[in-house]
């Protein structure tokens, strides 16, 4: 797609959103986080095979400290990483992990193991960017490292007009959208957050995958 001109302000904004997406890459496999953070164990030294059924649907439910949501997948659109996502959810990966990251007017961000931004899941998948797919309120996308293929186990659902911003450098593997339950996400994305970090944590309880 063509880059569009903006102004000044407009590009500092957009910088200054796409880098809270960043996974913190100068953190090492083997560093260990503070003794507040909840670090999970689960680690894998590759991406899981393709396992999806492309002629089916999924849809992942949340239930989280603040209430339920349901993501529609886009397997068609972003296979890989929807594939990622399903196999760390049915792997209880997500359960118990908190959306470490808000900016009310952008974005809640989720699924890390180290709940400080560092987190992955001991390996990366490809970007799937060659899509018509565009950022906006409801939209599920993959976090990573600011360089290409680096995402693991961190998402993104956006929250408001500033997650628009992000279709002048489209650089996240969109894989889903809120189709219930958007008000349980707005709710989140007003928790008060020190630095966007909340102050008191939101916790993803469970998410289960639906195939249909």
């Amino acid at each position: 797609m063509g880059k569009k001109n903006v102004s000044g302000w407009s590009t500092i904004i957009m910088l200054l959103t796409a880098a809270a997406l960043f996974t913190g890459c100068s953190a090492s496999a083997g560093s260990k986080p503070s003794a507040e953070l909840h670090e999970k164990t689960m680690h894998w030294d590759k991406m899981p095979e393709m396992t999806i059924d492309l002629d089916k649907s999924y849809t992942a439910k949340f239930t989280t400290s603040m209430g339920d949501f349901t993501v529609k997948l886009y397997a068609e659109d972003s296979p890989i990483t929807v594939n990622n996502f399903v196999f760390l959810a049915k792997q209880g990966f997500y359960d118990g992990l908190t959306f470490h990251r808000i900016m009310e007017t952008f974005m809640i961000q989720g699924g890390d193991p180290k709940g400080n931004g560092t987190g992955t899941p001991g390996y990366s998948i490809p970007d799937e960017l060659d899509t018509e797919l565009k950022y906006e309120p409801g939209i599920v996308a993959m976090a990573n490292t600011g360089k290409p293929n680096s995402g693991g186990s961190q998402f993104f659902i956006s929250t408001g007009k500033d997650s628009e911003n992000l279709n002048q450098m489209p650089n996240y593997t969109i894989f889903g959208k809120v189709t219930e339950g958007m008000d349980t996400v707005l709710a989140i994305a007003k928790t008060p957050v020190k630095e966007t970090k909340p102050i008191e944590p939101v916790i993803i309880e469970k998410v289960v995958i639906v195939q249909s």
